[in-house]
């Protein structure tokens, strides 16, 4: 059986990759890629083979994907040097011989400079022109927006403030659960009959939402009066400077609203529940989960 090794596995993704994984096959098959070897302590008492290395050292992955079959790499997150990181990596498994990679990509229409996530769009792009070119066998995964994000979009102190303040306008979000896109990861990474190989799969939701609807379903939840103002985004950037953020989260705040605002991930399909044979989490369930415990 073919040996898997999933990057970045102390991370939000890659360690819920690991834990779908290890409740689908034996432990002695999954290998992990972590900066600190420390921190996956608990991964080890799983049986888990731990490797040390980062994107930034091509023989750390090099020494790590040797004899490794399945590499399943977890886009970082370190924009201004992300795809020299994702190059190391295509370049580290064509060098130790892996033979299929599968890569967490975004959903997304436009695919041209006037994107309003242009520049992550960019090295996403850039690293699936990489992979593609690279002889490897691929997998694509075009992961909508995380249902998990939207806890850090409507704020800390939302049943405080009981505002969510984002200039997204109408716009609608196909959101998944970062669970059931990890689910599929792993279905995808111990699939043997190639139907997988060479595909760009959109990963998407099973319904598209406002941030209207979004406020209307945690003020269900709470019955607390949870309200969305969508400001422009001069206004918006300005008062959250007033508040102190630091530019980096306003600008990706903020272009994510606006990629929301046209429409760029509203996309919805039943791909991801075909591939888990169930349905996916809805986003009330989801938000059940979180604002029933807080």
């Amino acid at each position: 059986m073919s040996k898997i090794l999933v990057t970045g596995a102390t991370g939000h993704l890659g360690k819920a990759i690991v834990e779908a994984l290890l409740k689908k096959t034996s432990s002695t098959r999954i290998h992990v890629l972590v900066r600190d070897a420390a921190k996956a302590a608990d991964l080890i008492a799983k049986g888990v083979t731990v490797h040390e290395g980062n994107y930034d050292d091509h023989a750390s992955l090099v020494n790590a994907f040797k004899g490794i079959n399945k590499v399943y790499m977890v886009s970082g997150n370190e924009l201004h040097k992300r795809i020299q990181q994702h190059y190391n990596v295509v370049d580290a498994a064509v060098e130790a011989g892996v033979k299929h990679l599968v890569y967490t990509s975004f959903q997304r229409k436009n695919e041209t400079e006037t994107s309003p996530i242009q520049l992550v769009a960019e090295t996403h792009l850039k690293t699936e022109e990489k992979i593609k070119s690279s002889g490897l066998i691929y997998t694509i995964l075009e992961h909508g927006i995380y249902a998990d994000m939207i806890p850090i979009f409507a704020g800390a102190h939302l049943l405080e403030n009981h505002t969510i303040y984002l200039p997204a306008g109408n716009g609608k979000t196909a959101y998944a659960v970062r669970n059931d896109q990890a689910e599929a990861g792993a279905i995808i990474l111990l699939d043997e009959s190639g139907k997988y190989d060479n595909e760009s799969i959109e990963l998407a939701g099973p319904e598209a939402v406002s941030w209207g609807q979004v406020a209307d379903i945690i003020k269900d939840i709470t019955g607390k009066p949870i309200v969305y103002v969508a400001p422009p985004v001069d206004e918006f950037n300005a008062a959250l400077r007033a508040a102190h953020v630091p530019d980096e989260v306003i600008g990706l705040m903020a272009a994510f609203s606006k990629a929301a605002d046209v429409g760029e991930f509203d996309n919805v399909n039943n791909v991801m529940e075909v591939i888990l044979g169930r349905k996916c989490i809805t986003l009330a369930a989801y938000l059940q989960q979180v604002y029933t415990s807080k």
